[in-house]
Order: C-alpha cells, then structure tokens, then sequence
C-alpha cells in the first residue's frame, strides 16, 4: 500500500470534516439571528443532501473514468470558496446557495477518496484499512463540534467560517502536492471500463449494502435531530450535556473503526453487519425508555459499537466487490449516496411521527427502519465474500 497516499487522503478527509463540523451546528442560530425561520433553516440543511445525492453517482463514475485527483482536489476547493461565501455574506438565501454548492463539493471528495484508498488497499487487508481511513472522517465529526463552539464563544462565528476555509485549503495543498499525477494514481491499468449503475444496482449484494448504510444512516439523522429536543425538553439537560451526547455515538464508533476493520478481515462480515445493525437497533429504541442522562449516555455509547461493529465491515465488503468489478468510485459514490438518503429522510421521518403522534414515537420508526436494514443484509448478502474474491 502506498502509505503517503493513505496518510494525505486521511489528513485531507480529515481536515474537511472538521471544517464542515465546525460550522455545521453554529448555522441554525447564526441563520435564525438573521431572520430565517424554520422552513428556511431546513432549507440550508436540505440543499447540501440534495445536492450531494444529485451528484454522487455523476461524480463517483466519471472519477473510474478520469482519475481520483482532479475531483478531490475539486471538492476541497469548493469547501475553500464555501467557508469565503459564508463569511462575506449575511443573507439567508445565499447561504443556501453556498449549502447546495457545497454539497457539490462534498460528492467530488468522500467517495471519491475513499475509492481511491480501495484501489491501494492490499487483499486481505480491506477492513483494517478502510477502518483505519474512517477514523479521519469520524474524529473530524468528533472534534468539530467542539472545536466549533469553543471559536465561536471566543472570537465570534466569522473566525468559524475562516477556521473552515483554513482547514480545507489546507487540504487542499497537501493532495495538490503529494497525490501523485492522475496518470500514476492506479497499481495497474484498468482493462475495461466501470460497469453501469443500473447493472450495480441489480447485484443483491450492493443492492443490500447500500440499503443498510441508508437504515443506519437514518437513525444518525434521527439521533443528531431529535436527542438534543428529547435531552432539552423532557430532561432539561444544558447544552454541553447535549453536547456531549451528540458527540459520544460519532466518537465511539471511530474508536471502533480500526480493530473491527481486523476483526472484519478474519471473521464473517455478514454476521458482523448483522449484529452491528441489531446492536444500533436497540439502541435507538432505548432512546424511548431513557430517564435521563444515564440512560441517553449508555443509549449513545450503544449506539457507535454498533455501527463500529458493522461499518468497517460493510466497507471491507464494499472494496472487494468495487476490485471484483473494477468500478470503486461508482460503488462507493451509491454507497455515500445511501448515507445521504438516509440523513436528509431520517429528521423528516422522525419530524413526522413526532407531530403525528409523539416525540418518542421518532426514536420507534428509526428501529423499525434500522430493523428492515439488518433482515435485507441477513438475506442479500449471502454468498458476498466468495463472490467479491472470486
């Protein structure tokens, strides 16, 4: 493996996800200060996952076709230019454009970089790798929040949008001077082109993995809405309590996603996506038996060895099937794409059934649909190892 390769896509991933996370939850009240209301919040949020979805399949295939770098390097900029358009500008409608376009860059860089850490993974090796890799992505999400409100509380949310820009550019110089040319990228020249969505799509393996990462990804988007209303309005927790509960199931499972990557390289990743996914389950649904802080705590820690336990697996599957059809940026573009669905219908769902019925009744739908995603997996995924080594 190339490890200078691994270790500037890791810095670059990195750098990018705590950028995002570190504006990402100072926008609601900075959008609401200038006078958005709720619609135009859910606006802000919902035009960077439809963006991102419109154009992870464009962007994941088109990168099997012209090379990994050009589209990385791409995405970094335009979370550089983001973090410029943010910080000049005070009105609510542009920060929705800005959002829909960072969406865009945001669909050039994970699975374009993930993809190209697939090709350079040794056989074998899938799960301990990509483990390793994704936890740039998770310790980003984990120290951006706080990383975040600690520059906002001391210099303002203007020097948030700056510490943004500063991160991805610094990412950005790193893949524009260490990533080799798009010429080198690849171990050995690919002989046939990438094979179509719409032929990936009918394999029932991709088909369940894609599945799967979009139930747990659902229940992220129900947690990360709805715990900090539940914690605050029937526990009357404070806001670094809540803090800390968000921030507890990210860091968890990236804790996990190097010895569960190992564990997924000598043991059965189906069993381990299975258990994985029943893990997170009932973990959401303790969300709705919780009496406190005690019991969110436990919940949230449940929930990331959960998806510790399954992810490293699903992407160890994911790689050995993108080497078997010579398409690792399609499928992990379909695969990124699930993760998207299931973030922007997740608060939707759970905001449904909450005004519907009650705020619990949330947390329920999110196990059902977490539920539906372990019984695809037990039932698609058979025979998924033999055929990706084939």
């Amino acid at each position: 493996m190339n490890k200078k390769v691994f270790a500037t896509l890791f810095l670059a991933v990195f750098s990018v996800t705590l950028g995002v996370s570190l504006v990402v939850p100072l926008l609601p009240v900075y959008a609401h200060k200038l006078g958005a209301t709720g619609l135009y919040i859910g606006f802000i949020f919902g035009a960077f996952s439809l963006s991102r979805t419109a154009f992870l399949p464009f962007f994941g295939r088109l990168s099997d076709l012209k090379g990994r770098k050009p589209f990385i390097t791409a995405g970094l900029l335009a979370y550089f230019l983001a973090s410029v358009g943010f910080t000049l500008s005070k009105n609510v409608e542009v920060f929705i454009v800005i959002r829909f376009f960072q969406g865009i860059g945001s669909a050039m860089i994970l699975p374009v970089a993930q993809a190209y850490i697939g090709e350079i993974t040794p056989r074998h090796k899938e799960g301990l790798t990509m483990g390793m890799f994704n936890v740039s992505l998770y310790a980003g999400l984990s120290l951006g929040p706080l990383a975040g409100g600690a520059v906002n509380d001391a210099f303002g949310i203007q020097a948030s949008f700056l510490s943004m820009g500063l991160v991805s550019l610094f990412g950005l110089l790193l893949c524009l001077v260490l990533l080799p040319p798009r010429k080198e990228e690849r171990p050995s020249q690919q002989v046939k082109p990438p094979v179509r969505y719409m032929v990936l799509m009918r394999n029932k393996h991709i088909g369940a993995l894609f599945m799967f990462r979009f139930a747990f990804t659902t229940c992220i988007g129900i947690v990360w809405a709805f715990l900090p209303l539940l914690a605050d309005s029937e526990f009357s927790l404070s806001s670094s309590a809540i803090g800390v509960l968000v921030m507890l199931g990210v860091l968890t499972t990236g804790l996990l996603q190097a010895p569960m990557g190992l564990v997924a390289d000598r043991f059965n990743k189906r069993a381990l996506i299975v258990a994985g996914g029943m893990v997170a389950a009932g973990a959401v649904f303790s969300l709705v038996h919780a009496k406190g802080f005690r019991g969110l705590f436990v919940a949230n820690i449940l929930f990331g060895i959960g998806g510790g336990i399954a992810i490293p697996a699903v992407m160890a599957m994911t790689v050995i099937i993108g080497r078997k059809t010579d398409s690792m940026g399609s499928i992990m573009g379909l695969l990124t794409m699930g993760h998207s669905l299931g973030m922007f219908v997740g608060p939707i769902l759970a905001g449904f059934m909450m005004d519907t019925f009650e705020l619990g009744l949330g947390f329920v739908g999110g196990t059902v649909v977490m539920g539906v995603g372990v019984v695809i997996a037990l039932l698609f995924t058979s025979g998924s190892e033999r055929w990706g080594e084939a």
